[in-house]
């Protein structure tokens, strides 16, 4: 069964002692975030910080910051189960096929139906209306000392396409001005930013916090356009999303969420927003963005205010966007069959750095690769991609080091470009446009510039490797 709603999520974690409870006050501002911090570097529990200062709301932080918090939250014992579900959906097959094959087997997403969303009359999230509606007793994070002030940093923000109708739903900071209106934060690739652009005017909106994790890590995943949400939170979790109509706006909310923001954006109304200590590690500069304003606040009667914690990796992020990683891996293949493998290391923050294994059987592959990597949704955004042969264990940072460093010839095998660039990416000179590069530390091909034989690995005997296996102990060696 899947969890029913965030707090049947932390009473599974307190059974599986993964969830700290802080009993003692703390402040939101700053306090809290210093305390998140700390815990997720060290591998730390999900914490429910209960007496927080200013608000009768308690705090939940760090709900998936652990391969183990990630794995209860899913409610899986692996990785990868969710991707071989997926593949199996697709009918993709491991290794071999052709991308027509594949794509013949498309119709099987029809059994995705079973997953779309249901809605119901009465929720949870609808217990209490706070009238007049008002942000004041929301404990509200402050994460950094240069933060612009506190910030909204888990809603989920439920849009509709005004032309089409379709739902949108994503994971994009509010910074808090007053009682009534926060920032929304819609950079400008983004889906609520497209529709805020088709409305040419107001813009409904109803944000909520708080839900079923598989929920809460559907408005992170970097979906098809068009792709529901809802429908991929469903075949997550196994179970139909429960859906309420909000009370102000003609948006459906979760019914079971534990507070529901509703209200409107203005396509002709910007307010200055940030700094923002945000994933990357760095502070995002101040910039003008879209405002919303609160006309209803709804919420659960005991209601838990939940939060993640952005800064330097890593960070909870870096477990959703491993999540993600193995999740569109069959996506990716479906398109490219030749793609074996890929890791976003922590370290670059997931959108900076991909490494992909691939197996290459014809000159210019791993270019192709990258520049089809490059045209892929919001992988676009990857500023460096680093393309190895299928032996090659991407997740051993050692070793994809080293066949980088022996195997690349700089100015044969480094590919730059100009396209776009995540808005955040501070390293470019210009916001939103700058430069990506590729490395093909692939094994070289004569016709890729290489008259000479690729030199054979040094690689021991399997008898002399079996032989000393038997004999270790003999050896006196630990």
């Amino acid at each position: 069964m899947p969890h029913e709603d965030l707090q049947a999520y932390l009473a599974c974690l307190e059974q599986k002692r993964l969830l700290h409870r802080v009993k003692v006050e703390v402040d939101p501002v700053l306090e809290i975030a210093a305390i998140t911090d700390r815990v997720v570097k060290k591998g730390g529990p999900a914490l429910l910080f209960e007496r927080v200062k200013g608000s009768p709301l308690p705090v939940a932080t760090n709900l998936f910051g652990s391969e183990e918090l990630v794995k209860a939250a899913l409610q899986i014992a692996d990785l990868e189960e969710p991707a071989a579900r997926l593949r199996a959906l697709l009918d993709l097959p491991g290794k071999a096929g052709g991308w027509l094959e594949k794509l013949k087997s498309l119709p099987r997403l029809a059994e995705l139906g079973r997953f779309l969303p249901r809605r119901v009359k009465t929720a949870p999230c609808q217990e209490v209306r706070v009238d007049p509606p008002s942000l004041a007793e929301l404990p509200v994070l402050q994460l950094w000392p240069e933060d612009g002030g506190r910030f909204i940093t888990l809603p989920l923000v439920f849009t509709h396409d005004p032309v089409t109708g379709r739902r949108n739903v994503g994971m994009y900071r509010m910074q808090v001005f007053d009682d009534r209106t926060t920032g929304m934060h819609w950079q400008l690739h983004k889906d609520g930013a497209e529709h805020l652009r088709k409305s040419q005017g107001r813009l409904e909106v109803a944000v909520a916090l708080g839900a079923d994790p598989a929920v809460i890590y559907a408005a992170t995943a970097p979906l098809p356009p068009g792709f529901d949400e809802m429908l991929f939170a469903g075949f997550l979790r196994r179970e139909p999303v429960e859906m309420v109509p909000a009370l102000t706006v003609n948006v459906e909310v979760p019914a079971r969420a534990e507070i529901i923001l509703e209200g409107y954006v203005d396509v002709h109304e910007r307010r200055l927003e940030g700094p923002f200590g945000d994933h990357t590690g760095y502070y995002s500069p101040a910039d003008y963005y879209p405002v919303f304003h609160l006309t209803c606040l709804t919420m659960r009667r005991r209601a838990v205010y939940p939060a993640t914690v952005v800064g330097p990796p890593p960070m909870e992020d870096v477990y959703l966007g491993k999540v993600t990683e193995r999740l569109f891996l069959p996506l990716i293949q479906l398109q490219l069959p030749e793609v074996v493998d890929i890791n976003f290391p922590a370290e670059g923050v997931f959108h900076n750095c991909v490494i992909v294994s691939i197996r290459k059987s014809y000159p210019g592959q791993a270019r192709k690769v990258m520049h089809a990597l490059w045209g892929m949704g919001q992988m676009m955004f990857t500023r460096l991609i680093i393309v190895v042969d299928d032996d090659v264990n991407v997740h051993d940072l050692q070793e994809v080091r080293w066949r980088v460093l022996g195997n690349i010839e700089p100015r044969r095998d480094t590919v730059i470009v100009d396209g776009p660039v995540d808005i955040l990416d501070h390293a470019s000179a210009y916001t939103g446009y700058g430069s990506k590069m590729g490395l093909d530390a692939t094994r070289k091909l004569p016709e890729e510039g290489y008259p000479r034989p690729w030199p054979r690995e040094a690689r021991m005997s399997r008898e002399i490797l079996e032989r000393i296996d038997r004999k270790w102990h003999d050896y006196g060696l630990p």
